[in-house]
C-alpha cells in the first residue's frame, strides 16, 4: 500500500484521480488530506470536516471490477470493511443507510463515494472516497451528525483506523469470490431501519411509507409498499425521512 499524504486539498478522490491518469499507480495507493475544500457526498453535496480532525482518504482500486453490472460488489466490500473496522474497536450500535452512510446510534459518522471510470481496454478503474468523523466534537447545525470521539468520549489514532479500513477491504476484495453471498446477506442484515415502516420522499416531493426489504443486485433500495408491491430505487429517485 502507497500512502500518500496531503496537508490540504479541494478534494483526494479529484487528486487521486487526476494523479492515476498521470502515472501507472500501485493497486490500493491512499491519499489522505488534513483539509478538504471541497469534499463531495453523494449526488454532489458537499462533505463539510473540520481541519486535521477526521479521516478524509481515498483508495484506488483496479483490476477488481470487470462488469458493470456488478458495480454495487465494490460498495458493499467498502461498507462492511468500514463497520467491520469500527465494531473492532467498539463502535456500537452501528449500520448502513443505503447505499453508503455509516451510522451510530442513528447518527451518520461516515460517508462512502465510490467513483468509477471505464477506461479504454474495459477495465473498469475505482476511485474509494471516504470521510469518517473521527475527533470533531462540534456539529452545530448538524443534528444528524456525530463522530467517534463524541459516541464514545475519547479520541482515536486517525492513521491506525486508515490501515485497518485498508487492511479489511483488501482481506474483502480476496475472498469476494468465495464469500460474496456471506457479504450481500451482511451488508443487507446491517441496513438501516430494515423491516421498520418508516417514511420516504419520492422526486417529486411525494411522502409515502415502506419497509426497506433489501437492495437489488444493481444497487437499488428494495422497498415493499403499502399494496404489497416491491418497487426498486435509485439514490436519486427517494430520499429517507427519519
Amino acid at each position: 500500500m502507497k500512502l500518500i499524504k496531503l496537508d490540504a486539498i479541494d478534494s483526494t478522490n479529484e487528486f487521486l484521480k487526476a494523479l492515476s491518469n498521470k502515472q501507472d499507480l500501485e493497486n490500493f495507493t491512499v491519499v489522505t488530506a488534513e483539509n478538504q475544500t471541497k469534499g463531495k457526498g453523494q449526488m454532489g453535496s458537499e462533505w463539510s470536516s473540520e481541519v486535521g480532525k477526521n479521516l478524509i482518504m481515498s483508495i484506488l482500486i483496479k483490476d477488481y471490477l470487470f462488469d458493470i453490472n456488478l458495480i454495487f460488489n465494490l460498495n458493499i466490500a467498502v461498507s462492511l470493511a468500514v463497520i467491520e473496522t469500527l465494531e473492532s474497536i467498539n463502535i456500537p450500535d452501528l449500520s448502513i443507510k443505503w447505499p453508503n452512510d455509516i451510522l451510530s446510534y442513528n447518527k451518520k459518522i461516515g460517508g462512502i463515494l465510490i467513483e468509477n471510470s471505464i477506461k479504454s481496454d474495459g477495465t473498469i478503474l475505482s476511485v474509494v472516497g471516504l470521510g469518517l468523523n473521527v475527533n470533531q466534537t462540534n456539529f452545530d447545525n448538524l443534528p444528524k451528525a456525530s463522530s467517534l470521539a463524541v459516541i464514545c468520549e475519547r479520541f482515536f489514532d486517525k492513521e491506525e483506523l486508515l490501515f485497518l479500513i485498508v487492511e479489511n477491504l483488501e482481506k474483502k476484495l480476496s475472498e469476494w469470490n468465495k464469500k460474496a453471498a456471506v457479504f450481500w446477506d451482511n451488508y443487507t442484515n446491517r441496513l438501516f431501519k430494515k423491516g421498520i415502516p418508516m417514511a420516504f420522499s419520492d422526486q417529486n416531493n411525494q411522502n409515502f411509507m415502506g419497509i426497506i426489504q433489501g437492495v437489488s443486485a444493481i444497487g437499488k433500495l428494495r422497498i415493499l409498499l403499502e399494496d404489497d408491491r416491491i418497487a426498486e430505487f435509485d439514490i436519486k429517485e427517494i430520499q429517507m425521512l427519519y
